[in-house]
């Protein structure tokens, strides 16, 4: 039987010959695959095989025989240890060729889409530190030491690191000051399995555009001992600090934040600048992570749009706003839908801030605002659907179909439930026009698609 031969601690040669949508490279011993982290299609190594299962297996580079012509030393010294970055060992045109096949790939096959209409990826310019938003678990490292770091990958094991290659510069003080504060006062960090302690993560934004800075410290109680001195210490060292917030969690869960905010410092927000419009950050309220990728996404979404003055635009799962707001001035109303009820109350905000007057957000679950919009018989031109990586509900896409909307934008963060969406809205009668592939997330497996469904064959 295939993989029989296949023994744990045992060493074979093989070759790395594709990847698995997490970034590990596959390779074939006896037939059987196996999934091995941090390795480079085209890598001829000695592969020590750590688990085999009945029908596949996973591996560990022991010594690498041959590189990858695409293959280059990883500059972070936790690479593979920390769960952020996956590609740091290969060049960047290789991840992109990677991310392109992965959703020609998924569409072609999940989705029934004909690979003629998916456009080359569009990769950044930048791959380095664009992250605008940091959460970082808090713990306590060997000598008791309060540390922040990321998690390993598949674990709760928090890493320690000094410098993210992914994450903004503006963040490194902050960080320091944070540990300085909580290291001098003793202030113990959350422990899961106790649910005792205090700190559970330090949650860093920063508007690029404007450069400024919020500190947002999620915690296991609803005050914090010392909260006045660290409110100074950030604010006499950091120049651009605009915000400072205390977020309280103290539901026994793996969500980071929790439904509470108590301003510390500023105003609770910061402002940054995208597609030329001013938007409003607040803790809970999304917001893309790489402002300028985001900007070339939303112009993209905006020309597959292809809005008239005459129409209705329908943004659901609107977040703080910012794709419909950017497509606001081109049409005659915009619908806004989002269930988190700050990020609605950013988007208001937003729209005044940017004079913005034919907007209307709706605070409600996408699939129920869509039928309420369905019942006022609203009939909107075009719908912009951006949903979590868990994809659409059927009945959203049902309620969407009803309504009849002359094209649908759809925004994706995982290929495979865009597929799998595109693939029932197309039993609806709704068929893809045109794809492209966008690069949000550059060193990491993610990739965004934006995708225009259409009832009728643009010709």
């Amino acid at each position: 039987m295939i993989g029989l031969a296949l023994k744990k601690n045992e060493i074979y040669n093989a070759e790395i010959v594709d990847y698995t949508t997490e970034g590990s490279g596959v390779c074939k011993i006896d037939g059987m695959a196996v999934f091995v982290p941090s390795a480079a299609v085209g890598d001829i190594a000695e592969i020590k095989i750590l688990k085999a299962a009945k029908n596949y297996a996973f591996g560990k580079i022991e010594n690498i025989i041959t590189p990858s012509d695409n293959r280059i030393s990883p500059d972070c010294s936790v690479f593979g240890k920390c769960g952020g970055c996956i590609f740091r060992h290969i060049d960047y045109k290789s991840e992109l060729d990677f991310k392109q096949k992965r959703v020609y790939d998924t569409l072609t096959r999940i989705g029934g889409i004909n690979g003629d209409l998916i456009g080359n990826i569009i990769g950044a310019d930048n791959s380095e530190h664009y992250r605008n938003k940091a959460q970082l678990p808090v713990t306590l490292d060997s000598e008791g030491k309060v540390r922040v770091g990321f998690f390993a990958p598949r674990s709760h094991r928090v890493i320690s690191l000094d410098d993210c290659k992914l994450q903004s510069k503006s963040f490194d003080k902050a960080v320091r000051i944070f540990l300085e504060w909580a290291n001098e006062n003793h202030i113990q960090p959350y422990d899961e399995g106790t649910h005792s302690g205090i700190l559970r993560h330090l949650y860093l934004r920063y508007a690029e555009m404007t450069d400024e800075l919020m500190v947002c410290i999620v915690a296991n109680a609803k005050e914090l001992r010392k909260e006045k001195q660290l409110v100074q210490m950030l604010a006499e060292n950091l120049v651009n600090l605009r915000s400072v917030v205390l977020n309280t969690n103290t539901e026994k869960t793996n969500v980071i934040t929790g439904k509470m905010c108590r301003t510390l410092y500023g105003e609770g927000y910061i402002t940054d600048i995208l597609c030329g419009m001013k938007f409003r950050i607040s803790p809970l309220s999304f917001y893309q992570v790489n402002r300028s990728q985001a900007e070339r996404l939303y112009h993209k979404a905006a020309e597959f749009a292809d809005l008239k003055s005459d129409e209705t635009l329908l943004d659901m799962y609107c977040g703080t706003g910012t794709i419909g707001l950017t497509m606001a001035k081109r049409v005659r109303n915009l619908i806004g839908v989002e269930i988190i009820p700050q990020a609605i109350e950013d988007a208001k905000s937003n729209a005044a801030e940017n004079n913005i007057t034919n907007a209307e957000f709706i605070c409600a679950d996408a699939a129920i605002a869509a039928e309420t919009l369905k019942k006022r018989n609203i009939r909107p031109d075009c719908i912009v659907l951006d949903p979590p990586r868990k994809g659409c509900e059927n009945s959203l896409i049902d309620t969407v179909s009803e309504m009849s909307p002359k094209r649908i934008v759809y925004v994706s963060c995982d290929p495979a439930t865009l597929a799998r969406d595109v693939k029932i809205f197309s039993e609806k009668g709704y068929f893809v026009q045109k794809a492209v592939p966008v690069d949000l997330f550059p060193r990491t497996p993610h990739v965004e698609t934006v995708v225009l469904m259409s009832r009728k064959i643009i010709i």
